[in-house]
């Protein structure tokens, strides 16, 4: 895990400053404070900073190069097969300096070119300069877990693991991009390659880009998920089978590291389920971590994490964040951070990151497991709607078997979210699904009474209905409502989780693997029939069956899972929490 920076010099004029790799990798130290290193030539100049988790040695030291010094690489991430990679490549006549899987991924692109994506697992972010060719390759990993921004701006690109690098070079900018702000406010997300920052960039999970000297740039999609090849030719027994075998795969393969190695656990389904695959793989003490608030028992689930530990004989660690760590952190937070998304879990977050930093440096988590298997309140919503038009319309149920009667049992799962449905149902009720979903998703109401309303326009006449549906209606053959509403937040909703997962962890120096996100659990689930997936109604119904034998039987059979809520409402009530909103915002 690590940090990247570069700048390629199109304007065959200008030389690129000298210093201004090193400033900019500077500001990146937290995600690599192991090694630093530069490369740089007339064209190009590259920086890493270096967190080492696989081969120790100097032999990893970035950036690298071939034995000819043709390619450079500078690289962020883990690629888990690595290692069976790298015997495929031997065969082939390569040959190898290092035990890293930098090296791996640079001999597999020499090999491929852009094909060699395919054959990756893992989360990445990657440059490879090409001397000779004078172009630039770079990569994002299928889901997007590790982060790379880029601007082309005066002549120069730019890119990055951080905004805050690309600022410094002091190339790019620093201005407000209405569209990404207008975004933001409906829904506490930026849609697309969109950022805060006008000219700046992300690369789409599961993208590439090329870029030559002249400044002309190639940018692909190289894998999306399919939910439109259903095979219902199997049954369910079969897909649970399968998913808990790539689930144990996809946990063994994050499991290569030569540091310590821990697991965060909520003591929900999803972290559990990988805290137990963990302790019956790893063969060294596992480390566990949480966070809770005090405040209320709505804010505490450490009794179900303390359960799980004790049950796997693990080293429990906890934390229980204050209003005054609120205070504290939260400046530091907004910087380490870039720009806002999802929402204030990142605070306690960012407290657990820390705290497990002090024990392992690499952590194992749950991230994934809503979005891909429905976890979601908000997907039963929907679905209990489309269930009761097709019962009155006396319609057949059909993608998804959506009986009423059947989901009856499941509706518990709705308590607490009376509000939720009110919003929803207030305007309409059997309206177009695409309008649906949106409003479900739109966080904006209550906003609107506070900011002024040209905040929530863009430019050229931009809105943020108009970026949703450009997602949702992407691909018009995914028939099933549960699939595009899983598939819209696959797109949107985890890429800002997980921007919130690297930020907290990498802010503490910590690599954070997230196993559900294998992406050959993800190409199993998008052919999965949704009444597999969420059967009757009840969330997350194929998981669930395939982890029923690893966790606790009091975490299988929870209805309570509430996520990581922060305790705002009453912290904002008086004390410093109210000072210190007060003193910023008024």
């Amino acid at each position: 895990m690590c940090g990247i920076t570069g700048i390629i010099n199109c304007t065959q004029a200008d030389r690129i400053e000298p210093g201004l790799i090193e400033q900019m990798s500077d500001v990146l130290k937290h995600r690599g404070p192991d090694d630093f290193g530069t490369y740089k030539d007339s064209q190009a100049h590259l920086g890493h900073r270096r967190l080492s988790i696989i081969d120790l040695s100097q032999n990893g030291h970035q950036p690298m190069t071939t034995a000819d010094g043709r390619y450079w690489i500078v690289f962020n991430g883990e690629i888990y097969n690595y290692l069976e990679l790298r015997q495929s490549l031997i065969r082939q006549g390569h040959r190898f300096h290092s035990e890293t899987d930098t090296e791996v991924l640079l001999a597999l692109y020499i090999e491929y070119g852009e094909g060699c994506l395919e054959y990756l697992n893992g989360m990445f972010s990657f440059a490879i300069w090409d001397k000779e060719a004078q172009t630039l390759f770079a990569a994002r990993d299928r889901f997007g877990i590790k982060p790379f921004y880029y601007a082309l701006h005066d002549g120069y690109f730019v890119f990055g693991s951080e905004i805050k690098a690309l600022l410094k070079s002091g190339l790019i900018p620093a201005t407000l991009d209405r569209n990404g702000l207008a975004d933001y406010l409906v829904f506490q997300l930026l849609l697309g390659d969109k950022t805060l920052f006008e000219g700046i960039s992300k690369l789409n999970p599961g993208h590439w880009l090329r870029i030559d000297t002249p400044g002309n740039v190639t940018i692909r999609k190289y894998w999306d998920i399919d939910f439109t090849t259903i095979d219902d030719t199997k049954d369910e027994k079969y897909y649970e089978h399968r998913l808990l075998r790539l689930l144990e795969d996809a946990v063994r393969l994050r499991l290569r590291a030569d540091v310590p190695i821990g697991t965060h656990l909520s003591g929900g389904l999803d972290s559990s389920s990988i805290a137990c695959q963990v302790a019956s793989l790893l063969n060294q003490e596992l480390h566990v971590f949480t966070g809770a608030f005090s405040e209320a028992s709505a804010y505490d689930e450490t009794h179900y994490a303390r359960l799980v530990a004790d049950t796997i004989g693990a080293n429990y660690h906890e934390v229980f964040p204050t209003a005054s760590d609120f205070v504290r952190l939260l400046p530091q937070i907004i910087y380490d951070m870039d720009e806002p998304a999802a929402g204030p879990g990142v605070f306690p977050q960012y407290m657990v990151s820390q705290l497990a930093r002090q024990n392992v440096t690499v952590v194992l988590g749950g991230q994934g497991g809503d979005e891909l298997f429905g976890g979601y309140v908000r997907y039963l919503i929907a679905y209990l709607e489309e269930a009761l038009r097709r019962t009155i319309q006396g319609e057949s149920y059909g993608n998804g078997n959506l009986s009423l009667e059947l989901m009856l049992p499941n509706l518990v799962q709705l308590k607490g979210y009376e509000p939720l449905m009110r919003h929803f149902w207030r305007e309409g009720l059997f309206e177009n699904t695409d309008e649906r979903y949106y409003r479900l998703i739109d966080r904006s109401a209550l906003l609107r009474q506070y900011v002024k309303p040209e905040a929530f326009q863009g430019v050229n006449g931009y809105t943020p209905f108009e970026g949703y549906m450009q997602l949702y209606t992407e691909d018009p053959s995914c028939e099933s409502y549960v699939n595009r509403m899983t598939r819209f937040d696959l797109k949107t909703l985890l890429p800002a989780l997980l921007h919130v997962e690297d930020r907290t962890s990498m802010a503490a120096s910590l690599e954070s693997r997230v196993p559900l996100l294998d992406h050959r659990i993800a190409e199993l689930v998008g052919a999965m029939p949704v009444s597999i997936k969420i059967k009757n109604g009840r969330a997350k119904h194929i998981f669930r069956s395939a982890v029923q034998y690893i966790v606790p039987p009091a975490v299988y059979n929870r209805q309570d899972k509430m996520g990581f809520p922060v305790p705002l409402r009453e912290w904002y009530k008086t004390g410093e929490v109210r000072e210190f909103i007060h003193g910023t915002l008024l």
